[in-house]
């Protein structure tokens, strides 16, 4: 089945279990071709949360910033990072860095972030061997799926995210807010509604408490908007979050997401989430030189375990603001 309109006349293909995908010919100047093609390629978004378009032949960074460029309405800057991305140039860099035989949940990206990418943009240099899909699932169908008690829940307190920074798992605080300058890390803390505590040992603690369902920012739709299960010690290996616990502490995990009002999200919580999800994933295998394109608010996305070599890189675009969604919580700096 295709779907061609006039919003966005390009022929995308719609197939149950799948990304809607654009397949064109083998394209000499896959910049030239995007700018070109730039309107269309953005309609599809808008029409279908998310698009994959195969055969751009996509073949190095340098390549892959050209195209980011053309296509986005402004490339952000990494900030708050969960772990370690590679910066290839403004704006474009790696998948981030997360042990290939570990799912990455669903999530939005930096929906924890006051600023976050309205778009995302992901490009395939590199197709792993086996797995590795960016799998991807429309936020409003979740939203839908979820008991109402919890949606009331988490639509009334909002959820909680809590780090502890250290230098041996995920992101140290210099990575995640650009500076070793404390003074600048509590500066950025004050101005985006994050409380933080800086431990005997040096490491920094912080604790911030977002909206879990918001406005689209154009349609107005309610979106399950979070990463409440990506982030939560339950959705971690049994062995993995045994070994945090019993090396960090159950207050010091590096990452850990609770309800608002700062209880635990139990387990069967998690798992509700996460089964919703995967019941809800489109996925379609990477093949070298693919491009993808996700609406963050209105479509989650994920990367699936893994094997070989995997290069595929991440442009956050569109900047778009809590305060434009109709946030419920957690938007105002200390």
């Amino acid at each position: 089945m295709s779907s061609s309109s006039p919003a966005s006349m390009v022929d995308v293909e719609l197939q149950p279990g799948k990304p809607p995908m654009l397949r064109v010919e083998a394209i000499g100047d896959p910049p030239s071709w995007v700018a070109e093609n730039r309107d269309a390629l953005r309609a599809a978004v808008a029409e279908h949360g998310a698009v994959m378009v195969r055969g751009l032949g996509l073949r190095d960074p340098a390549e892959v910033g050209a195209v980011f460029q053309r296509l986005a309405n402004g490339l952000m800057t990494d900030r708050e990072s969960f772990a370690p991305r590679q910066a290839y140039s403004d704006g474009v860099y790696s998948s981030t860095k997360w042990p290939s035989n570990q799912p990455m949940c669903m999530h939005h990206e930096l929906s924890y972030t006051l600023e976050f990418p309205g778009m995302m943009l992901f490009a395939c240099l590199t197709a792993a061997t086996d797995g590795g899909a960016t799998g991807v699932t429309d936020s409003p169908t979740v939203l839908d799926a979820l008991p109402p008690e919890l949606v009331e829940r988490f639509e009334r307190e909002g959820w909680m995210l809590t780090r502890s920074y250290n230098d041996e798992i995920g992101a140290s605080f210099a990575e995640a807010f650009g500076t070793e300058d404390r003074g600048a890390v509590e500066g950025y803390c004050r101005a985006n509604a994050i409380e933080f505590e800086w431990q005997p040992d040096g490491e920094l603690r912080t604790r911030q408490r977002r909206s879990a369902v918001v406005q689209h920012p154009v349609t107005g739709r309610r979106c399950w908007f979070n990463q409440v299960a990506f982030l939560n010690e339950w959705t971690m290996a049994p062995e993995v979050r045994e070994y945090l616990v019993d090396v960090y502490g159950a207050d010091g995990l590096p990452f850990n997401t609770r309800f608002g009002n700062g209880d635990p999200i139990g387990e069967d919580v998690v798992e509700l989430l996460n089964t919703i999800y995967d019941a809800n994933t489109a996925r379609e295998p990477w093949q070298s030189g693919d491009l993808m394109l996700v609406d963050n608010v209105r479509t989650a996305h994920s990367r699936e375990p893994f094997e070989g070599q995997r290069e595929v890189l991440v442009g956050m675009a569109d900047p778009v603001r809590m305060t434009d969604c109709s946030p419920t919580v957690g938007v105002t700096p200390r």
